[in-house]
């Protein structure tokens, strides 16, 4: 039984924060300017960490599902647990629709708007897994599946939808386009072998160019949130070492280096939480 659990804990990546940091990063954004000039609400903040990881990890199960045929012929996925045959496929559903239920459960802890949006955030995070067999930009149904948090918590703090929640949204949106590219970028070659779809194959030799323009959308989003609400010098200072990491990150992939491409794609971690110091002090 605790050999069963430790394979469904390598399933749904609990033993990997770093893309459920990516998810919760946007998240708190969103709450901490929802209440401005105050704090979000205990209830909400402990309602959308729990939501987050449980929605992480739900993701993290239905894409194994999905990719079971295709992880097995993938060096860097080969040995989790459903591509190397520890777990059957039907595990991996049960999983997802486990946590699935216990997410949507904390959603009738809030208003009726967050509930609305939460059935929509539901179908993207089942529905990205398979979107790389359907189109060239998976890497987008991805960004609007994490950035589809954002809106919840907006509305669940401070009951409305306005711009500031509407560029936080698409900031999240350029910034998963642009990391998780350079997470495609570390199985590009085998992606091509088995016809898998990706921005990393999609942008070609423009690859670094396309992710550093989203990578400065992102900032230039952020900024007019700033403007907007008036955040001051540690905003801007936030920015710039943002912007910093950005370079470093473009640095990093400039060889095309699997693992210094995923060293990128992790280093996203610091530039979400240096972006949320900015928001909060």
């Amino acid at each position: 039984m605790l050999n069963r659990l430790k394979l469904y804990a390598q399933l749904t990546r609990l033993d990997k924060p770093v893309g459920t940091l990516l998810l919760l990063w946007p998240t708190l954004w969103a709450l901490w300017l929802a209440a401005a000039p105050g704090s979000p609400s205990l209830l909400n903040l402990g309602v959308f960490i729990a939501g987050v990881v449980l929605m992480r990890s739900a993701g993290c199960a239905i894409n194994d599902y999905a990719d079971r045929h295709i992880d097995p012929h993938v060096a860097r996925t080969c040995t989790r647990p459903l591509a190397a045959g520890l777990i059957q496929p039907w595990e991996a559903l049960a999983v997802f629709a486990v946590l699935s239920l216990l997410a949507f459960a904390l959603v009738f802890l809030l208003n009726p708007l967050t509930q609305q949006l939460a059935v929509v955030g539901l179908l993207l995070a089942a529905s990205y897994p398979f979107m790389k067999r359907i189109h060239a930009m998976p890497q987008l149904h991805l960004g609007i599946a994490f950035a589809w948090a954002v809106p919840m918590a907006y509305a669940a703090q401070s009951g409305q939808f306005n711009l500031t929640a509407l560029l936080l949204f698409l900031a999240t949106v350029t910034w998963t386009i642009a990391y998780d590219t350079m997470y495609a970028l570390a199985d590009r070659e085998d992606d091509l072998k088995i016809g898998v779809k990706s921005t990393a194959i999609l942008f070609g030799r423009f690859d670094r160019l396309i992710i550093g323009l989203f990578q400065l959308a992102t900032l230039l989003i952020l900024a007019l949130v700033g403007w907007i609400h008036d955040l001051g010098l540690s905003h801007g200072l936030s920015l710039l070492v943002a912007a910093g990491l950005s370079l470093w990150q473009q640095w990093l992939i400039r060889d095309y280096d699997s693992a210094a491409c995923i060293r990128a794609f992790k280093n996203n971690q610091w530039l979400g939480a240096v972006v949320f110091i900015g928001i909060i002090f």
